[in-house]
């Protein structure tokens, strides 16, 4: 009889256990695909901490000789007036003169009242982006000495950059992931669910772009990230 009953209690513990793994299969089968997918943003609006300035200026003659003496006098005029500003020699590069034979270009028409055209360029790359930015604002200042600045357009532009993006990456993601997380939360309380584990995350996407066309110096920096939550009752 002890051995019956024995028997007996063993068997329905057993149908105890089955039901229970039973019960959580069914329901992690109806959990197993409710997923919410929400993006976290994070932006912030810094200074550019690196610029590059072009400096051009050019010479048109006859006399290709003479043309590299009054260039040369120019790169010297400019290169003064940007050590007297407070720029440092190792800021300052001096690019090869670029030289236009207009009799050579084939794609000329018409009579060209000088034959060569020079341009002289001279690179300032600094992280004293302030004191570069005072000292464009003042080459006017160079007319009196008889040196034109030209606009660089676009294949010569002023650069401004945010070098230092790397340090701000680290707090930017743990934004963007909190407030990826807020909205999911959200999400959850509507649809009258618990948040659960993250299922899949990305890196984040980037993106360093102009405040505006007015302000190139100031930079907004922009993070976006896709995270995947799983939900349950």
């Amino acid at each position: 009889m002890n051995i019956r009953v024995y028997e007996s209690t063993i068997v329905a513990i057993a149908i105890v256990v089955l039901g229970l793994c039973i019960k959580g299969g069914i329901d992690n089968f109806a959990n197993k695909d409710r997923k919410v997918t929400v993006k976290g943003l994070a932006e912030r609006e810094v200074e550019a901490d690196k610029v590059t300035w072009p400096i051009l200026s050019k010479e048109t003659g006859n006399d290709l000789p003479q043309l590299y003496e009054l260039i040369a006098q120019k790169q010297a005029k400019i290169k003064r007036f940007l050590l007297a500003a407070g720029i440092k020699e190792s800021e300052i590069s001096v690019d090869a003169s670029k030289v236009i034979d207009m009799n050579a270009d084939q794609y000329a028409t018409g009579l060209k009242p000088y034959r060569y055209n020079i341009t002289s360029i001279i690179t300032v790359t600094s992280n004293n982006v302030k004191l570069v930015r005072s000292i464009i604002a003042r080459q006017g200042e160079l007319l009196k000495q008889g040196v034109a600045i030209v606009e660089g357009g676009y294949e010569s532009p002023t650069v401004y950059e945010y070098v230092s993006f790397k340090d701000m990456k680290p707090k930017m993601m743990e934004e963007a992931i909190a407030n990826a997380e807020k909205t999911a939360q959200q999400f959850a309380n509507n649809s009258h669910s618990t948040l659960n584990k993250i299922v899949s995350a990305d890196q984040g996407q980037f993106s360093i772009d102009n405040r505006d066309l007015h302000t190139p110096w100031i930079k907004k920096v922009r993070v976006v990230t896709t995270i995947t939550y799983s939900l349950k009752d």
